[in-house]
């Protein structure tokens, strides 16, 4: 499992864990039942505190992407379509947020935006 930090990023630690396992999770790279790396070991490797790890796993459990079972880790809960659906429908809203945001900032119009937006499904 590749999981990659950046500290200039804005976003806390524990929410790029949160964000990118669930992109495996939604996108099937890890599959239901799968074990996760333990928190120490993921906290190892990615060279951050056990705390911060803990904390992402939490959240994952939290939002019914892992379960845990004590003594043996965490694992992919079980993903219920609607609520797959619903998650991905959330992280594109959040994409698309940013990208009007900077779309403002930098004073391309809608038009433009959906151009690019079109262009880009269209890519293969």
């Amino acid at each position: 499992m590749d999981i990659i930090i950046s500290n200039a990023s804005g976003v806390p630690i524990y929410e790029q864990i949160v964000r990118q396992i669930k992109g495996l999770i939604l996108s099937e790279e890890l599959q239901e039942g799968e074990a996760l790396p333990s928190i120490r070991l993921l906290a190892r490797e990615l060279r951050i505190s056990v705390i911060t790890t803990k904390r992402a796993y939490e959240e994952l459990e939290r939002d019914g992407f892992v379960t845990t079972v004590p003594g043996k880790g965490c694992f992919v809960a079980p993903q219920n379509r609607e609520t797959r659906r619903e998650a991905v429908l959330c992280q594109i809203e959040e994409h698309l947020s940013q990208a009007v945001d900077a779309a403002r900032a930098g004073a391309v119009g809608l038009g433009e935006l959906t151009e690019m937006l079109a262009a880009l499904y269209k890519e293969e």
